[in-house]
């Protein structure tokens, strides 16, 4: 601990944004960051904890009370060293993990946490621009091969990890280009795809291969994998949106978040020349309070939506949590993300969504009710039938489990009792041998932070079924 004191001396400080009118009129990234002498503060507030409560809000177990030392004495190198020592992606969970973490610490229970999320970013920026970042390339190879299906945060931190340990590592993604979730389903302002492209070309240098333009169970027969390779991980994610088939639901009109979200960084990344759901000069429903329909919301807002409206069948959170109550677990209250504070959008708690109206074929109005929960009963209150104007509906209320047409039902894999591919959190294998699995794919739709985990415990597994004497 380099500062006994210096939670107490010094306040906390996060990083800044861009205001409202200078970010909102495009997909850029507008996060400001701290300076060297600011950023050494922060780490100065660290408490050393006994016990440090920031390591059970962290699913990766980051070293946190460690780096935070060692960015308030200015080693940066090793402070990212440190860092990196189990975060594959720094640069990704400094920028979109929620921060579970800072939650956990012990300043939380004044409101004052640690800025954790913004010292994990900084790092790995300063990291890259100092040329700290280089390819690990394995100093053996195991002459073992290892197909990984899907290209998201588990699916690459799996590979980096194998590759490192020596295996022929060879990742197959559906689209044409390398990310998955972080890539397609991320709007810019959050997360700009540069980010990845680097880390892409980290892990080409390091040994791995990449194969875009490969559909398992579709352009490719899994039997490939399963002849050609050693083992094979199934990383592929929770794709399967849960719908809202309510009467109307086949109007023009009506559209999962994803798809919305996916069209417009095609458009950003030049790969598609316009959105073919686009919200410009619409009035905007959008379904669900989670963090899709935030990125939802930010979206529309950057398409000049006419208004933007997010709906949420629950009540209400809290402005404050109880922290007697949640602390050190993720706290039950009201969260507001940066899009929501860019203005345009009104938020609707206790709606419960009946039908879709429509003229012409396509979709004019959401009917709706308005509902209470007590004891987390919901009824719905008598004669508050209303309708929502809507020429635009995005349906932002999850993923249920994974795709299963194709890859899945081609393999036959057991599922577990909620739909998911069947791996413990040990051997991550499935009912078929050498056959893996890891991330949203096995354990349902989750944060990046769980991603990463499971890609790295994965790899571990498969690394111990492949080659046991060799570290991963």
């Amino acid at each position: 601990m380099g500062k006994p004191t210096g939670f107490l001396d010094i306040p906390r400080k996060d990083r800044r944004i861009l205001n409202v009118s200078q970010r909102k009129t495009n997909f850029k990234e507008f996060i400001i960051s701290l300076s060297d002498q600011e950023l050494s503060a922060q780490g100065a507030r660290c408490m050393d904890c006994g016990v440090p409560f920031c390591h059970t809000g962290c699913p990766i177990s980051n070293v946190i009370p460690d780096f935070n030392d060692l960015v308030y004495q200015e080693q940066w190198q090793q402070a990212l060293a440190t860092l990196h020592a189990t975060n594959n992606f720094p640069e990704v969970t400094g920028r979109i993990c929620p921060a579970p973490c800072e939650m956990a610490c012990i300043l939380n229970l004044i409101d004052q946490p640690v800025t954790i999320r913004t010292i994990e970013g900084a790092l790995a920026d300063r990291g890259w621009a100092e040329g700290w970042i280089l390819p690990q390339v394995p100093t053996h190879r195991t002459g073992k091969r290892v197909a990984i299906v899907g290209s998201g945060p588990t699916g690459l931190a799996c590979a980096q990890q194998l590759s490192r340990a020596g295996h022929a590592v060879v990742v197959f993604e559906k689209r044409s280009r390398i990310g998955g979730l972080l890539r397609y389903g991320i709007p810019d302002f959050k997360l700009e795809k540069s980010l990845i492209d680097r880390r892409i070309s980290q892990m080409k240098a390091e040994g791995v291969d990449f194969r875009p333009n490969s559909h398992i169970g579709a352009t490719v027969p899994v039997q490939d994998l399963l002849h050609g390779y050693d083992a094979v991980v199934l990383a592929g994610g929770a794709e399967q949106p849960r719908d809202l088939p309510l009467p109307g639901r086949d109007l023009d009109g009506i559209h999962f978040a994803m798809d919305f979200l996916t069209q417009q960084n095609l458009v950003v990344s030049n790969t598609r020349s316009h959105t073919t759901i686009h919200a410009g000069g619409k009035k905007v429903i959008v379904v669900g309070g989670g963090d899709t329909g935030a990125d939802c919301v930010g979206t529309a807002v950057r398409q000049s939506a006419a208004s933007v409206t997010q709906i949420e069948i629950l009540p209400q959170p809290p402005a404050k949590e109880d922290k007697v109550r949640t602390w050190p677990d993720w706290p039950h209250r009201l969260w507001t993300s940066t899009s929501h504070e860019e203005g345009g959008c009104r938020r609707e708690w206790c709606i419960v969504a009946k039908g879709f109206l429509g003229r012409g074929g396509t979709v004019q109005g959401l009917a709706c009710t308005r509902a209470t929960w007590v004891d987390g009963t919901m009824t719905e209150v008598s004669g508050s039938d209303f309708v929502f104007p809507a020429e635009l509906v995005l349906l932002a209320t999850g993923f249920v489990h994974p795709v299963y047409k194709g890859m899945l039902a081609d393999l036959g894999v057991a599922l577990d009792t909620r739909g998911n591919v069947q791996a413990d959190s040990v051997a991550y294998q499935t009912s078929i041998p050498k056959v893996f699995t890891a991330g949203d794919m096995r354990r349902g739709q989750s944060l990046v932070v769980w991603a990463i985990r499971e890609g790295r415990q994965c790899a571990h597994a498969v690394n111990t079924f492949l080659a046991p004497d060799i570290p991963c």
